[in-house]
């Protein structure tokens, strides 16, 4: 049987690389050739063929291979399995190509997610991971690291945009985004990478994602340094971010260190070194490739007939022993250990597929599931391939699950060394979907060594929330204030949230803090202002009080019964008083206080002026002949008896409401949204509303009698003044429902205590006034002839 590792001997732009990675497979095939147990009894061969990194190569070494019609490989026999191409584009080509003929490939170093797939591609194995596992690795080191703003500069085929389309799927519903994608062709490189480096440049992206093979790299790296674009963190794809090509080139030594990259997992291959040391192209006359090399390693011709070359011949002496260059570098093998794994897990497969008839040498035994060395067929060979299962000589289970191996990289810091050259160093590694990093460890661009701020917009502070910008990427956005009563406390937040209801936000709002609790205090100029005038009035109040009672033999205390003068003078002074309970925090009692007082005490004050008014009207009635039997229904008991009758229905309905459904302190926080308004609730609307009607009633009765007495026949008729008065309060409460109706907080209490108290002295003035103007300046008129109207 032979495999063959797809290469094209006409091809430019001699590397390096590829030749140690051909030569993983001739010293595989050797190893098991050498080997007893696997494969006994059979010999491997191999035929390496240039695919020069494009598809028509590909295409060409694959149908050379297959059909053995290729003289100039001469090819005798058609190969059974290949292992490549290195491309993820030419392996798409290749398999689908390949595929109706069932031969199986195995490629070491085509990543492209899209050749996961098995419908598509049944016929492909690869001993990489899927680029899935890098793009999402970069992902998380993006979140990991906070760039949410980041550049793509990729290769214009599956490997590269397949990645970028994997990076933004798990991007997606995050705050990472790209601000730009370049694509590099190797047909019009110079173009784009004048392109790319255009883009990066203009860009305030800091982070640059960059998957492409590692000559492009270097161009495109090159392109950077000479526009002197600097500051730039670049990760890396596994292709190029361990290429010794791009770590030995000075002029990349400033731009390119700090990268972050994604590298193949790292592993030594046994007596490799030695092999390589031990190469000559004499050993291997029909390796073009190792001929390349020795021209350009030694600037000499290993041809025997040397006018072929214009190259002086070798001497036979020269060998890689001392060369150092990445042929020889077994310090880091990467790609290589892919390709020696590729070829032994061919070889299990094709050790299982022979396994069943090669003990007893009969092909007579064979069943569907085995054959014989002279009889495989590609099919037989794929199934086998599929089951394939072994421990390598590393102590590693190795297998194939979907034509995929588990994910396994290392992760590499590139690094500068004692003498200024780069050097990869490795800082962590993904295992699966686990991404260690230590990153203590990184070495980042820049002379400050800190870790590069890659955003759009910067992160909003607290207190502020994203406002995306329209058009705009996700990441791009505008830091908005959060409104009042709604705070952030975090960095980046994307929402402000609501304070609890007892809370405000502060004036940042970066926290809630409690509500300023707002009500009519005793210690604040209105509450103190307010109190003032309702001590006045009380004490004014008293002094009236007094002066009635020093003078009330006179006539004019006596006139109109003074008992009813006296406590009326009582029930203004409740009045004044009973302002002062509405001033002050609220609570059960003094809620309940308020409005009993208030609704008692102004019944109390108007009965007393009502009976005051009916007496007037009773006494120049019974005047009238015929009618002096009215005093005597009328007198002062049923004055007393009216006034309580009165006061005691006022009484009843306090006590039902405050029974049922009583004001109680309530924290309003609909009004001033920074506060919380201390109030109280009148509770039961229609209770408040019959004290104040009933208050109403009675006023307006006593309007209405005064009104209708005002002008009989007396030097001093109470009727007008109490029609006065009377006037004052009903237009004082009239007032009082809009006004108290549209005021806000303590305000609404302040109304109502100023209506009480502007009532109080109404009443007060318009009554007493004009009496104590005659007893204390006119005492001449203070007789009963002067205010029956008998002398002028």
């Amino acid at each position: 049987m032979k495999t063959t590792f797809i290469c094209y001997p006409f091809c430019h732009n001699f590397q390096e690389s590829p030749v140690q990675w051909a030569q993983a497979v001739v010293f595989a095939v050797e190893e098991i050739n050498r080997n007893p147990f696997l494969l006994p009894g059979v010999r491997l061969g191999y035929h390496v063929m240039d695919s020069c990194a494009r598809h028509p190569y590909s295409m060409r070494a694959a149908f050379s291979m297959i059909s053995a019609g290729d003289r100039t490989c001469e090819t005798t026999r058609p190969v059974k399995l290949i292992i490549g191409d290195a491309s993820s584009t030419q392996c798409i080509i290749l398999s689908k190509t390949l595929s109706p003929l069932y031969i199986p490939m195995i490629s070491y170093l085509a990543s492209c997610a899209c050749l996961s797939n098995r419908h598509e591609y049944p016929n492909f194995f690869r001993t990489i991971p899927s680029d899935v596992y890098q793009a999402r690795t970069m992902a998380q080191m993006a979140r990991r690291f906070g760039w949410t703003w980041v550049g793509a500069v990729v290769a214009d085929n599956d490997y590269g945009l397949l990645a970028v389309q994997v990076f933004q799927e798990e991007t997606k519903g995050t705050e990472i985004c790209l601000a730009f994608v370049r694509t590099l062709l190797r047909e019009q490189l110079a173009k784009d990478v004048d392109h790319a480096a255009s883009a990066v440049q203009a860009s305030s992206a800091r982070v640059i994602l960059v998957f492409a093979w590692y000559v492009d790299v270097e161009a495109f790296l090159t392109e950077l340094v000479h526009r002197n674009v600097t500051g730039r963190q670049f990760l890396a794809s596994e292709i190029w971010s361990t290429s010794s090509r791009l770590l030995s080139n000075p002029q990349l030594y400033t731009i390119a260190q700090g990268t972050l990259g994604v590298a193949i997992r790292r592993a030594p291959i046994p007596g490799f070194k030695e092999h390589l040391h031990q190469l000559r192209p004499s050993r291997y006359p029909r390796d073009t490739l190792l001929r390349v090399l020795w021209e350009k390693t030694f600037g000499c011709s290993p041809l025997q007939n040397s006018s072929q070359s214009n190259l002086p011949p070798c001497t036979g002496t020269e060998s890689l022993e001392q060369v150092e260059n990445s042929v020889t570098d077994v310090s880091n093998l990467r790609v290589t250990y892919n390709v020696y794994l590729a070829v032994y897990a061919a070889a299990h497969a094709l050790h299982s597929l022979l396994a069943c008839t090669m003990p007893n040498g009969s092909d007579s035994s064979m069943t569907s599931g085995c054959s014989s060395p002279d009889k495989i067929t590609p099919e037989q060979l794929l199934e086998h391939l599929k089951m394939v299962n072994f421990t390598t000589q590393l102590g590693e289970k190795f297998y194939f699950q979907d034509g995929e191996i588990p994910a396994v990289y290392d992760l590499v810091n590139w690094q500068r060394g004692p003498g200024g050259t780069l050097n990869y160093v490795p800082i962590g590694r993904l295992e699966g979907s686990q991404l260690i990093i230590n990153d203590s460890a990184v070495s980042w661009p820049g002379s400050s060594n800190k870790i590069p701020v890659s955003v759009c917009t910067n992160q909003c502070p607290p207190g502020t929330r994203k406002a995306i910008k329209k058009g705009l990427p996700v990441c791009c956005f505008d830091c908005l204030p959060c409104a009042e009563g709604e705070f952030s406390n975090v960095t980046g937040s994307s929402k402000c949230h609501r304070c609890p209801p007892e809370f405000w936000s502060n004036s940042v709002r970066t926290a809630c803090v409690p509500r300023e609790v707002e009500y009519l205090s005793f210690s604040e100029n209105l509450g103190i202002t307010l109190t003032t005038v309702a001590v006045s009035g009380s004490m004014t109040t008293a002094a009236v009080a007094v002066v009635f009672v020093y003078h009330r033999q006179t006539p004019i205390v006596k006139a109109n019964n003074s008992e009813l003068s006296f406590l009326l003078l009582l029930s203004l002074k409740l009045c004044f008083l009973c302002s002062l309970v509405f001033i002050g925090q609220p609570s059960p009692w003094s809620c309940r206080m308020q409005q009993a007082a208030f609704g008692i005490s102004f019944v109390l004050c108007i009965s007393c002026i009502l009976v005051k008014t009916i007496v007037v009207l009773v006494a120049f009635h019974s005047a009238r002949p015929g009618s002096a039997s009215l005093m005597k229904w009328f007198g002062p008991g049923q004055q007393r008896g009216s006034v309580l009758l009165f006061t005691c229905i006022q009484v009843i309905i306090c006590t039902v409401w405050l029974s049922f459904s009583p004001p109680v302190p309530h924290h309003n926080l609909g009004i001033q949204e920074s506060k919380v308004i201390l109030e109280c609730m009148v509770g039961s609307v229609a209770g408040f509303s019959l004290v104040l009607g009933y208050i109403g009633l009675l006023a307006a009765v006593c309007f209405l009698l005064a009104f209708f007495a005002r002008k009989l026949p007396d030097n001093f008729n109470e009727a007008k003044f109490i029609t006065f008065s009377m006037l004052i309060f009903c237009a004082v409460w009239i007032s009082f429902v809009p006004a108290y109706i549209s005021s806000p907080g303590k305000y609404s209490v302040t109304v109502e205590i100023f209506a009480i108290l502007a009532s109080s002295f109404g009443l007060l003035i318009c009554i007493f006034a004009p009496k104590c103007y005659i007893i204390l300046l006119r005492p001449e008129n203070n007789t009963k002839k002067f205010l029956m109207g008998k002398t002028k």
